[in-house]
Formats: C-alpha cells, structure tokens, sequence
C-alpha cells in the first residue's frame, strides 16, 4: 500500500528522506536517533542503519521495537521484514554480554552472556584466545583485569558489544563544590537534586546540563563511562565540572590546544571551590600534577624522535585519578586510546559537539571512552534561546581560466588546494566584510600563504601555530573586548577557543571533507549574542573544482544537525545573487560597491 510518508526505507540499510515533505523536519529528527546521514542532496537525503547507531541507540534507552516502529510509521512504503529482523539482531546483540568482576581471583574479570550460543560462538574467535579468554563454562569466560580495555574494543569489532559492570576505582577524594555553595549541605541538596537555597542562586546548571550530567551516572548514582553530545556553547565545560561534583574525587582533564586547557582552569577557579593550589596546567609550557590537572592531548603523544617513548603517557597514573574527562573526545589520538585501554578501571566521561571522526575509530570511542549518554539537539538549544541563530550560506566561486588549466595539469590533491587558493574568493571575502560592518567577524582557512594575503589586504590580525601562544591570547583578548573587529585565523582557532561576540565567520578553506572542522568552525558563532541572537556563517568554493566536491561533505553534519546551506553563485567581475535565500531578499557584491542588501 502507498502511503503519503517521507521516507523510502530499503533493505540495505538505507534510507531516503524527501526534502520538500511537509513532515521532513519530524522526520530528521526521528532518524538522527539511530541512523546517520550520509548524502544530501536538494531532493532526498540518504540516511544509512549501521551496528554503531544502533547500539548508540540501545544504550540511550531505545528498543529494536521502538526503532523498528520509527521505520515503519515514517516509510512510504512496507519496511523489508528482512530489515526489521536484521535491527532486531544487532540491537539485540547490545546487552548480551556483560563484563563481571570475578568472584573468587581478584586480578581477574568475567565475560557472561545467558545465552549459549553466544559464548558457543566467541569460543570459535582466534583474536579473543590471543587476549587469554578461558571459556570456563557454557555461560562464562575468565580474562585477566589487565586485558579489559583490548577486550571491549575486539567484542566491539566482532559484533557483540559488551556492558561494562566490572566497577571502577573511586580515585582520590577531593572535596569539589559550586562556588559560594556551602560543603556540609551537599549531602540534603544531593537527595533532593536541586540546588539548596545556601548556594549561590547566579550560577546553576540548565535542565538540560543536569540531565547530561545525570545520564553519566550508572547503578548506585555513581559516573561510570559515556559520551555526552551537546553543540559548542552549550556548557560542556560547566557539565564536566558538575560530573566533578557528584564524584568528588580527583580528576584528570584532557583537551584540544592551550588555549582550552586556560580556559577549562579559568572556569574551574570562577565556578567551583577549587583554588589556585588545586589546579594544575600540563601543557608545553608547564608540567604542573596537582589534584585537578588539565593537558593537552599533544603533550600526551609528544615524543623526541619517532621510535622513542612517549614521556608524557605516564600522566595517566601520575596520581590516583577518579575521573578522566576526555574534551573534544572526537579528536582523541591513537596513541591515547591505547593507553586509555589501560586505565579502564577508572571512570571517563567524553564531551563532544560531534561524534564523527575522519579516521574511523568511532568504534573504539564506544569500546573505551562509553557509548553516547546524552544528545542535545543544536536546533533545540537554538529554538529555547540558548545558543544562536546561524544562517549558513555556500559562496560558490569562479576560477580563472589560467587557474582551470593550472588544476587539469595537477595532481589530485594539488587540484584542492589550487582550488582552495583561489585568488577570486579575496574580492568576495572584503565585500562580506564590508556587508557586516561594525560585526565580529573571524575568517578562517586552512593555508598560510592564502591567509597572510587576506590578513594584509584587510590590515586585519593574522592567528597561526607559529604565533606565541601568549601572543595569541592577546588578539583573542582585543577581539572578546571589541578593540578588533575581524581576525584571520588558521585552523588553531577551530577548537574550544571561546570567542563569545563572533557572530560573522567566513571559511575560505579547510580540511578537505572534514565533518568535525565544519561544525567546530561554526561552534565559534553559537553563543548567545545580545539582540537578535542571530549569526552568519560563510563557506566560501571555488565552483566547479574540487573543493566543491569536498565541501558537499564538510556540510553534511550541520545539515544532519537542521542547519540549511544556501548556495550564492559569485558572477565575475564579483556580483552575488543571494536570491536562494528567500525569494524577496537580493545581496549584490560589485567591484567599488559597498555590499547590501534590498
């Protein structure tokens, strides 16, 4: 039977989600619990079931009923039973493992599952013999304690995804309290999950933050493992401190670059009771253990020559840590995971804005850090306010006809970058800057010789990895008190660089398909502004090239997420049409004109 739905469900694990229906919003939603968009283009978009959303799924509450429902109240046409069966068999799969501690040999651990025929069936994998896996009984397998990281992440690989009860290591303890909240009535406010009336009422967790923070906690209350999802400005840093809180233990926090790991300790110190003396920065810089400490994760991974030891790894058992909180969790480096296989004793929470990785190890963030806890939706927070606005527009870009016979001439990755380059986008770049006059204004790219000419034809500041970090600082300092309008910044300023009153960025080039820099790069404009609350967000491609190509990639998160890129086509010697946006609204950019609109 035909039914008027907006979506096309096939048995490849795919599906196809009209764009023009009048249920599509509803319907993306739906999707984004358990599926991952992997196409879009203008009239459907291709979402794909895979074993990871799916336990993604199952571990944030979902049954195979439940999304198998889903499927069938949004499909145009009957769901493939063949494909009801198989999410019905992979959600199953969640759950039928379990990892015990042992009974009776302490330095030891149990793998369970009540069903025979799932042991009957690891029994037969090479990989978890090389582990030291002894089945011991229909229904059970020993494995040394020290084998409990490998082993999650091979199960994982195999297919059968194991729940992690083996307990943790309550760390050292460490008295952790809001600020100008008083310690001796933790105890009342803990029962009662609100704040008591003592406490400082400036400052307490959104609904949403305590619902992140709770969904931490396993059995007894107490935080276990797990990924929490929220958009940048949405205070991932504040629910890291509240997990802090509720644990009250020692803590170790990893994060992306300097400037985060300043931050993190600036609001350690501003919003909870830990002082100077409790904190610790581990960076290039310093190498301060203390009972809160925060690195980088490239001091972590630093080494002198290639086949030397990484020093720095020993951090992870310099003290007796009760936490490990991982930021931008999707940037965790290999060598990071392997010693995070090691310490899976203690509790590790993950932040993120995306859960995408470009080299594919979403599996091991699952295995090792835990499953995702928590999702807030970015276009939620926008609707209540707490995050901007964003209007997303692609500039696409005509190349010079002696930069199209330069790119038939060049390699592959010489085509992107000559693309990338094009000298074309810098009229279009000035006059976006003149549209949005008296506006904070980042522009933001990946190549250094492109942006120094940027930088030096807007007499604008120019940000890179080569700069001081205690230099950079400075211009990010004249930027947040508006005594600079515009910086130019190489992809540095990607990562937790809190630049509240950024409301304008132009992207001139990035990462080839990068998913994660696309929406880290628009994080930089989500915090609230004053007034409208709106910000704009420019990508700016050569066209018909292939960074074209790329950028249909880089945007495919952010339209996953509800955001809308609306195509511009830049026609020589430099006029825009914006009509794409709404039907009433013309943006015009010519040479010797101020850009506006009408």
């Amino acid at each position: 039977m035909v039914h008027n739905k907006p979506c096309i469900v096939q048995r490849d694990r795919t599906i196809l989600l009209e764009t023009t229906h009048a249920e599509f919003e509803a319907a993306r939603e739906q999707l984004a619990h358990y599926a991952d968009l992997i196409k879009s283009p203008a009239t459907f978009h291709t979402y794909r079931l895979t074993p990871l959303t799916l336990w993604n799924a199952a571990a944030a509450g979902m049954t195979a009923e439940m999304i198998c429902s889903s499927l069938q109240s949004l499909s145009r046409w009957d769901v493939p039973a063949a494909l009801l069966e198989e999410v019905g068999r992979i959600v199953g799969r969640y759950g039928q493992l379990s990892l015990l501690p042992h009974p009776t040999l302490e330095h030891s651990l149990l793998l369970r599952s009540e069903e025979e025929s799932v042991m009957q069936e690891l029994k037969s994998k090479h990989s978890l013999v090389e582990i030291g896996v002894q089945f011991i009984s229909p229904n059970e397998a020993e494995v040394s304690a020290g084998r409990r990281g490998v082993l999650k992440q091979e199960l994982t690989r195999l297919g059968y995804p194991v729940l992690d009860h083996a307990g943790y290591l309550d760390g050292q303890y460490l008295n952790i309290f809001w600020a100008g909240e008083r310690p001796d009535t933790r105890r009342s406010e803990e029962s009662s999950g609100e704040l008591p009336e003592e406490a400082d009422q400036e400052f307490k967790l959104r609904e949403y933050q305590q619902k992140a923070v709770e969904s931490f906690r396993d059995i007894g209350g107490e935080g276990g493992n797990g990924v929490l999802v929220l958009p940048c400005g949405a205070g991932k840093t504040v629910i890291g401190m509240a997990a802090m809180r509720e644990l009250q233990c020692e803590t170790l926090i990893l994060t992306s670059n300097t400037t985060s790991v300043r931050q993190w300790i600036t609001e350690l110190l501003h919003k909870t009771s830990l002082s100077v003396d409790d904190i610790g920065e581990y960076s290039g810089q310093r190498k301060d253990v203390r009972p809160v400490t925060v690195a980088t994760y490239q001091i972590l991974t630093h080494r002198q020559g290639k086949d030397d030891e990484q020093p720095h790894m020993k951090l992870f058992n310099e003290r007796r840590w009760g936490l490990i909180i991982y930021d931008e969790v999707h940037l965790l480096p290999a060598p990071v995971f392997r010693a995070t296989a090691d310490i899976q004793a203690t509790r590790r929470l993950g932040l993120t804005a995306t859960l995408v990785r470009e080299d594919g190890r979403e599996h091991d963030v699952f295995s090792l850090i835990g499953p995702k806890r928590y999702e807030m939706p970015w276009k939620r927070l926008e609707e209540q306010g707490w995050i901007a606005s964003v209007d997303c527009v692609e500039m696409k870009v005509p190349m010079p006809e002696e930069l199209k016979e330069a790119c038939g001439a060049a390699g592959k990755r010489e085509q992107y970058r000559l693309a990338a380059e094009n000298p074309s986008k810098l009229l279009v770049v000035k006059q976006l800057v003149d549209l949005h006059k008296g506006a904070q204004i980042l522009v933001i790219g990946q190549y250094l010789d492109q942006l120094n000419t940027i930088a030096r034809q807007l007499d604008a500041p120019l940000i890179t990895g080569q700069m001081a970090q205690d230099q950079r600082n400075e211009w990010y300092k004249a930027f947040r008190e508006g005594d600079v309008r515009v910086l130019v910044v190489s992809k540095v300023a990607n990562f937790a660089v809190d630049l509240p009153d950024a409301s304008v960025a132009i992207e001139v080039s990035g990462s080839y398909g990068s998913r994660q820099e696309e929406a880290q790069r628009l994080g930089r404009l989500l915090r609230p502004k004053q007034g409208e609350n709106r910000a704009y967000f420019y990508a700016v491609v050569s066209e018909d090239s292939r960074e074209e190509m790329f950028a249909i990639r880089r945007q495919l998160f952010l339209i996953e997420q509800g955001y809308a890129y609306h195509t511009v086509l830049a026609k020589p010697p430099g006029s825009v049409d914006l009509r794409g946006i709404s039907g009433t609204s013309r943006f015009e950019l010519s040479r010797g004109k101020e850009a506006s609109w009408r």
